[in-house]
């Protein structure tokens, strides 16, 4: 890497050429209800083209064949997909947290990857903790290893390096346990270019295996916007204090930026547990917003007020019920690439229908 230009994450609406997803199979979390996550992950990928952007899809090379052929079958009652199956072993489909991270000079993009272990040893990810050396390998420049633990999303950044991320992730202790704030503001300084920093106290969702996430909290607009997961619909609910305490915090931190409160729906498993659904977690791809819903009330007012806090972007609903069986959604299972970080010839490939990557 050139490290004599300052590097910089870009922030999630700048223009993507690709989304990494990981297929569920039989193997993963996903056994219990795979149907119905197979037919979710079916709609994002349709969601996701109709974009005009390919996916990058890893795939254990034993469900490669059948994986394929849904794919193929989809296209004939949807657009054409762009699909480029990447056949690989991984523990778990939550791509965001393990697929490398990209940084730019304004010239070149650079993929990051930094240490993932299951949101602090809570899960074997010995395979996933190996993805970005393949994913690293379709791109125009080489992949830059930290063994920081981080998970991509733990941070939130804008187009003004101000970044934002959580105490109650960072600072547990199986993931980085001689990190102050001091060091971890001046690693997102150093590989990162945050300019500024902050990291709330608040806000935690029941059922959430992340230590909270700040994308399933609270996520920036490109017009001096933040839009955050809020209670205000459920007084009586168990996140309201927290989740208002957190909207103080970002009054506090941002006095000049907008804030948009997402309503909270309540969600519950078979089990009757609850579920840690949030309509924060959605994805910015391409002047599209693809908004998680969860065949709830509150489904519609959160698509009207991802519309009133992106007044130039297209929202797209997409019902991930399924998602949020095994405690995350939309944006966890994705994770963008920005334009000019893959090779051409891998782009290329991707646009070009249904294919395999010959590995």
């Amino acid at each position: 890497m050139n490290n004599s230009k300052k590097m910089a994450m870009l922030p999630e609406w700048a223009e993507q050429e690709a989304v990494v997803l990981a297929w569920p199979h039989k193997d993963t979390d996903w056994r219990y209800n795979l149907d119905q996550t197979k037919a979710t992950y079916l709609d994002l990928i349709n969601s996701i083209n109709a974009t005009g952007t390919p996916v990058l899809l890893l795939c254990p090379e034993s469900e490669v064949d059948n994986t394929k052929g849904l794919l193929d079958a989809r296209s004939h009652i949807a657009q054409p997909n762009k699909v480029l199956i990447i056949p690989a072993q991984y523990n778990d489909t939550w791509v965001r947290d393990y697929a490398f991270i990209t940084v730019s000079d304004n010239e070149k993009n650079y993929p990051i990857n930094f240490e993932f272990n299951g949101w602090g040893k809570k899960f074997d990810a010995t395979l996933d903790n190996q993805i970005n050396h393949l994913l690293g390998s379709l791109c125009q420049q080489s992949l830059q290893s930290h063994n920081l633990v981080l998970e991509g999303g733990a941070i939130e950044i804008d187009e003004n390096q101000h970044l934002l991320s959580t105490q109650s992730c960072l600072f547990n202790p199986k993931r980085n346990p001689n990190y102050t704030k001091e060091l971890y503001c001046q690693f997102f300084q150093d590989v990162l270019g945050a300019k500024q920093v902050n990291l709330f106290q608040n806000g935690h969702l029941q059922g959430d295996d992340t230590d909270g996430h700040i994308d399933t909290l609270a996520r920036f607009t490109p017009l001096m916007g933040i839009v955050f997961q809020g209670a205000e619909n459920r007084p009586q609910d168990s996140h309201f204090v927290d989740l208002m305490k957190l909207k103080f915090e970002l009054q506090q931190a941002f006095p000049q930026h907008t804030l948009y409160s997402l309503p909270l729906p309540y969600v519950e498993n078979l089990e009757k547990e609850r579920l840690p659904a949030s309509y924060a977690n959605f994805l910015i791809l391409n002047k599209r917003i693809l908004l998680p819903i969860y065949g709830q009330a509150e489904d519609d007012t959160a698509i009207a007020v991802t519309k009133k806090a992106f007044p130039n972007y297209q929202v797209m609903p997409i019902n991930c019920l399924s998602l949020v069986q095994q405690y995350g959604s939309l944006h966890c299972v994705t994770m963008q690439i920005p334009f000019n970080t893959l090779k051409p010839e891998i782009v290329e490939l991707a646009s070009q229908g249904v294919s395999v990557l010959d590995i």
